[in-house]
């Protein structure tokens, strides 16, 4: 829609003769913000567009400066308040009676927020109004109480903290241990010779040794249970596979009508198996651990 300034701001110089370029633009007295904003609106006569976006562009310049802080690149920043202004020039109506910079500097000001909450973590951040508000503040507030460090807050600047901006401590406390940026897990421990800070990080799973333990404990339990079944009749192991080793277990009644005995009787079938395959299964164990001769 408009045309943007060519200047590189890659670099500082670029940025300066940027910064100096946007100087240099008209400002745009009331009556011709309101006779472009009207060719823009009602015929979408683009120079009339150019001109209102670049007679603002000292506008997100300024704001844009506000942002250094946060470690990213200018030219990025700049960018990104320009299509905040661009939008803002879209959406303008003059006829409500106020300048388009008083309307557009919050469509600059959303546009750059967003830019720097997207850039700053690869881990989401800011997702709620609170959040945010503690993003762009914590900072400002942390400056004003001499604590801009890395380091955790005292208990009374975080009570203070809160209090300002109508959030909670602990808000207050995630967000300003997030606030140190993404660091890699490749980075060396700090005062340590060697090591990274992966080499902190606990497993949460069992490592791949107790894992094959485990497997093959489980695979020698079901080996004997299976050759332990033989120790029993045919009633015996139906009733036990019924009730002690099916997914949904039978209840005692609906065994006793299949086989046309007592509920009791059942369940006197049922421990008399459950205590026959266990002694069974202590057999199979004991065998296996018996030492074997040695071949010659």
């Amino acid at each position: 829609m408009a045309r943007a300034a060519t200047t590189d701001l890659s670099s500082e110089s670029g940025l300066r003769r940027y910064l100096d370029t946007v100087k240099h633009f008209p400002m745009l007295t009331s009556e011709q913000e309101q006779a472009l904003a009207k060719r823009w609106r009602e015929h979408s006569d683009p120079e009339a567009a150019h001109q209102l976006v670049v007679s603002h562009l000292r506008l997100v310049a300024k704001v844009a400066m506000r942002y250094r802080g946060y470690g990213l690149p200018m030219s990025e920043v700049i960018s990104e308040g320009s299509i905040g202004l661009i939008k803002a020039v879209n959406r303008f109506e003059p006829e409500r009676g106020f300048r388009l910079a008083t309307y557009a500097i919050w469509w600059i000001k959303a546009s750059i927020r967003d830019y720097v909450m997207r850039s700053w973590s690869l881990v989401k951040m800011g997702t709620t109004p609170n959040q945010r508000k503690l993003f762009f503040n914590l900072r400002r507030l942390k400056a004003r109480l001499s604590a801009l460090n890395d380091g955790d807050l005292h208990p009374d600047q975080v009570e203070l903290i809160a209090s300002t901006l109508g959030v909670t401590e602990q808000e207050v406390v995630c967000m300003n241990s997030r606030m140190g940026g993404d660091t890699s897990l490749n980075a060396p421990l700090r005062g340590q010779a060697y090591g990274e800070w992966q080499d902190l990080l606990v497993e949460g799973e069992d490592n791949q040794e107790y894992k094959l333990v485990q497997f093959e404990e489980a695979s020698s339990r079901h080996r004997a249970l299976i050759d332990s079944l033989g120790v029993l009749n045919a009633r015996e192991r139906r009733i036990l596979e019924a009730r002690r080793l099916a997914d949904k277990p039978r209840s005692l009644g609906d065994l006793s009508s299949e086989f046309g005995v007592s509920r009791e009787r059942v369940r006197q079938i049922e421990m008399r198996a459950f205590e026959k395959l266990q002694n069974a299964v202590k057999v199979v164990y004991a065998k296996r651990d018996e030492p074997r001769p040695l071949s010659v």
